[in-house]
């Protein structure tokens, strides 16, 4: 069965997180005289705190903050592990380097695809990015998206099973209709837990070429491609 909508993973699914974090680091990291550190290592120690500053917000420990917030903090938080007083950078420069989340290129087949999948499906994102971080992604790369969804307008993150829930109604489809895209299999099995469809694209690059952590999760998705003009073939758009 066809879905009637699509929602879309962002972070490595539509962007490519890592190689821009990476970047926007080297240039912060030397700013700061820290040229020394790995860039992409503490791309991917910035990244590792993503999952468990949620976690806090999912398990009601705090109030809800959108992820901006949770990033900058992770950032403050990586930092001070190297030693750096966060005291001493300018809050500034602290800002800007947050807002590399919101610079972040998106995968070569990204626009073309979502093109060609909008002409029988609308598209819409099911982030935990809050709505002004998608937006400027999706002008950054010239992203078409029928709709900006996600943690802030849930106010759940996932893999919480009400944000893919309340995302189907809030399209007024119901679960088995709608149909999720995303290149990690933790998601996309949360997504089918909750009675969605399934459409996993490969990304093997997101993390440098690194095993996926969540690869032990893997299942057999409705739809397997690797790009979402590969996808859009296989759903005939």
């Amino acid at each position: 069965m066809l879905p009637r909508a699509l929602a879309f993973d962002v972070f490595g699914t539509v962007v490519d997180w890592r190689s821009g974090i990476t970047r926007a680091s080297a240039d912060f990291l030397s700013r700061i005289g820290r040229s020394d550190v790995d860039a992409a290592a503490f791309a991917d120690d910035w990244r590792s705190c993503y999952q468990p500053a949620m976690a806090v917000v999912r398990d009601g420990e705090r109030p809800f903050a959108i992820l901006d917030v949770l990033h900058r903090e992770t950032l403050e938080a990586t930092l001070g592990n190297l030693g750096i007083k966060i005291d001493a950078v300018d809050p500034a420069l602290l800002d800007d380097w947050t807002r590399a989340w919101h610079r972040l290129d998106p995968w070569p087949d990204v626009v073309e695809g979502l093109k060609r999948l909008r002409t029988q499906f609308p598209v819409v994102t099911l982030s935990n990015g809050n709505i002004a971080l998608v937006l400027d992604l999706a002008r950054h790369g010239s992203v078409v998206w029928d709709a900006i969804l996600g943690a802030e307008v849930t106010r759940k993150y996932k893999p919480s099973r009400e944000a893919y829930l309340d995302t189907a109604k809030i399209l007024d489809v119901a679960p088995s209709e709608l149909c999720l895209v995303a290149a990690h299999h933790s998601d996309l099995a949360a997504a089918r837990g909750a009675g969605l469809l399934t459409a996993y694209v490969d990304r093997p690059l997101e993390r440098g070429g690194a095993p996926a952590p969540d690869a032990h999760q893997r299942q057999d998705w409705n739809w397997k491609a690797n790009s979402f003009t590969n996808l859009a073939d296989q759903l005939g758009c």
